[in-house]
């Protein structure tokens, strides 16, 4: 299975799973078997295909989007764009060594991350039960989307949305933590996380949930309700692994 293979590349770093199913469907449009203009097989028979979960296969299909190789077209599938050959010779023809090259991290192994990490955080931020003035300005402006599909609002959005979740480390005062949440908010920042995100929650109802469940964290917290706090933190990481990477 391909998930169980451990690939590497210039300087020993191990190819994420993603990578690997991204190269092998770029393989399938160089030989032929995914032709330009037609339909990918669905996340399902991909993952199947390859022997990887549909979160690897989602993470794959967003990072070809972001190279131009493939399309998604809602309630209709992905596609391989006409000039999905020619793209890839043309990327062969620059290619920088393998030691070079940085990929994103994966969204789902992110979100994994996050679900040891920030629960901890939460509580050991209650404890100061203090206010703080950054985390309430990006609750603030996540609140002001008005038309998610608006590219600059969504952006805004999501700029807040994850800089709010590095401030909560910051409201700990431990340095430490500070510093590794900043590590994590800067994955949120990379194209493929941004790409995932727009594709998998684009319903004004739903983003306003999640702002409603980022006041419930906050609010925990100024409180010193460290188990709620926690709580609230570890729903919402869940509803966003099952928003933009569905198993």
């Amino acid at each position: 299975m391909a998930s169980a293979r451990l690939e590497f590349e210039g300087n020993f770093r191990p190819l994420q799973i993603y990578e690997q199913v991204s190269e092998k469907i770029r393989a399938e449009i160089r030989s032929g078997r995914f032709l330009p203009d037609t339909r990918l097989p669905s996340e399902r028979e991909l993952a199947s295909l390859f022997g990887v979960g549909r979160p690897a296969v989602r993470e794959a299909i967003g990072a070809l989007q972001n190279e131009g190789l493939v399309i998604t077209r809602r309630n209709s599938g992905t596609y391989v764009v006409s000039t999905a050959p020619q793209l890839l010779i043309a990327a062969a023809s620059q290619e920088t060594p393998a030691g070079d090259l940085q990929s994103d991290y994966s969204p789902s192994a992110t979100l994994d991350v996050r679900l040891i990490l920030e629960p901890a955080i939460a509580r050991r931020a209650a404890m100061l039960k203090k206010r703080d003035l950054l985390a309430e300005h990006y609750l603030d402006q996540m609140e002001t989307l008005t038309d998610v599909a608006d590219a600059e609002q969504r952006a805004l959005w999501n700029n807040s949305d994850r800089l709010f979740h590095r401030q909560l480390a910051v409201m700990t005062g431990d340095a430490l933590l500070a510093k590794l949440a900043e590590e994590i908010a800067e994955t949120m920042d990379q194209s493929l996380w941004k790409r995932l995100k727009d594709d998998g929650i684009y319903d004004p109802a739903r983003i306003r949930l999640y702002v409603a469940e980022h006041r419930l964290i906050y609010e925990a917290i100024v409180t010193g309700d460290g188990d709620a706090a926690a709580f609230y933190v570890e729903q919402h990481i869940h509803r966003v692994q099952r928003d933009i990477t569905p198993n």
